[in-house]
């Protein structure tokens, strides 16, 4: 039998509890253009709604106390395509999309134009050792499902690594789901394009922590992840990694747009284990191989210098910075679905 949507998280589309918390959807680019001395990031689109939130909940803290002269935090959008002037006087750059890109544009601008990405994987041997991985919060990367489609309501992490490497083709060849009996149909398996921080991670995931090469049957169409509103997820054989944290932020917090929301897919389980619990993101499955830390990475140089741009970087990135203490910020990470670190944790550097 087919398990479709409605048999998932039912729970999770009529819970609003944490949509009280950061309630409405942040400012997405910002809505003035920085100045020269604000802190400005770009990268991850996993993680770009809850920074947008930080940006203006911080900002809204320093104008409430009075503060008319530290830096602003501003965070860009990582789509639509095209350039942008990420502050004043900032030279005009591509518009970073996903992780790598942010993490690139970082180290191919000084600070007059970017100062943090937004990583939603960890330090890559390809990345520089001078960047710092500052951790913020912790999420998992599952897979979805067109909600009308052929896809079980659970994959294992051998049914996920045949399909991306194309030993598993048709859903009649799924056996290891109790009472689902695939039909004979091709499995369509898409990715997040290149520098996207979960395609990275997910492939990781499923080899095991071996990152795997995807195979030729693999679509060629790459949706931006996260994002179900695709034309393509009208596909009903569709696969797709998904974070379980934005999934939680779209469909519990409420915090969608008109293309950042699931539209026609639902989030599955991995190996037996929902990815959600009680309308937030499951423990038990962030400790396994599916589980994340999302980063800002900033230049070690600046974040650990001295001056006014390391006090500003530290304010609010650092241990004891605003992101790590402030109990606003802390309700914006669980409202925007993602599962708070613990004080020990959050804003702890990792390099390459």
């Amino acid at each position: 039998m087919r398990h479709t949507a409605a048999k998932l998280f039912a729970a999770a589309a009529i819970a609003t509890s944490l949509a009280t918390v950061a309630a409405g959807q942040a400012s997405a680019d910002p809505t003035v253009t920085p100045a020269a001395q604000d802190i400005v990031g770009v990268g991850s689109d996993t993680i770009q709604a809850v920074l947008g939130q930080f940006s203006t909940d911080y900002n809204a803290s320093l104008t409430a106390a009075g503060d008319t002269t530290s830096p602003r935090l501003y965070s860009w959008d990582a789509t639509p395509a095209g350039n942008i002037t990420t502050k004043t006087g900032a030279t005009s750059i591509p518009r970073p999309n996903g992780s790598g890109a942010g993490i690139t544009a970082l180290n191919n601008n000084t600070s007059s134009t970017v100062n943090f990405a937004r990583a939603s994987r960890g330090p890559a041997t390809t990345d520089p050792s001078t960047d710092d991985f500052v951790a913020f919060a912790r999420d998992g990367v599952a897979w979805a499902g067109n909600k009308s489609g052929n896809a079980p309501a659970n994959l294992s992490t051998a049914d996920l690594n045949g399909i991306y490497t194309c030993s598993i083709t048709n859903w009649n060849q799924i056996t290891d789901v109790p009472g689902y009996t695939g039909p004979n149909a091709t499995i369509d398996a898409y990715l997040p394009q290149v520098n996207s921080g979960t395609r990275a991670f997910f492939l990781q995931a499923i080899g095991g922590g071996t990152a795997i090469t995807p195979g030729s049957c693999i679509q060629s169409t790459t949706p931006e992840e996260n994002e179900g509103t695709d034309a393509a997820f009208t596909d009903v054989n569709a696969v797709f990694p998904y974070s379980a944290a934005h999934y939680i932020g779209q469909t519990v917090g409420g915090h969608t747009t008109t293309t950042d929301a699931p539209g026609n897919l639902t989030l599955r389980n991995v190996d037996g284990i929902n990815p959600v619990a009680n309308n937030t993101l499951n423990p038990a499955f962030t400790a396994t191989n599916y589980g994340r830390t999302v980063y800002n990475v900033l230049r070690d140089s600046e974040l650990n210098g001295t001056g006014t741009l390391s006090t500003a970087l530290q304010n609010i990135f650092g241990t004891s910075g605003w992101i790590c203490n402030n109990a606003t910020a802390q309700a914006d990470i669980a409202s925007y679905g993602f599962q708070v670190l613990p004080a020990f944790a959050c804003g702890a550097v990792t390099h390459s």
